[in-house]
């Protein structure tokens, strides 16, 4: 299985339960593996065969302008949901964190997986 990878993420958006961080953006640090869904992009050097990172960059900033979330485990199960339907993705691996948000933890977050890692 061939793996592609962004990691270090980061982007401000609205995302949390209590009413000030619906009205206030907070920086998110994402981490994404994602497989393709064929190994022909190493053979064809094509990017018609492989999955352009920059869409996928633009595809996450769409979901993060148009949605709020209330849980990390929302915002990484839509972006996981997203790449597997939108890039043919058949496995995922995405990592939420917010930066900074207790005293003392340099970040908190999530880890899903969705798909079959073959």
């Amino acid at each position: 299985m061939d793996i592609i990878f962004l990691h270090n993420f980061r982007a401000k958006t609205r995302i949390g339960i209590y009413p000030w961080e619906r009205k206030v953006a907070q920086t998110i640090q994402l981490d994404l593996e994602i497989a393709l869904p064929n190994k022909h992009a190493g053979k064809t050097d094509c990017i018609d065969d492989a999955v352009d990172y920059a869409q996928v960059v633009h595809s996450i900033h769409e979901i993060l302008e148009k949605h709020h979330f209330f849980l990390l485990e929302a915002l990484a199960e839509h972006i996981a949901r997203t790449i597997m339907k939108k890039f043919k993705s058949p496995w995922v691996k995405v990592s939420a964190a917010k930066l900074g948000i207790i005293r003392g933890v340099e970040k908190i977050g999530i880890c899903i997986e969705r798909g079959v890692k073959k």
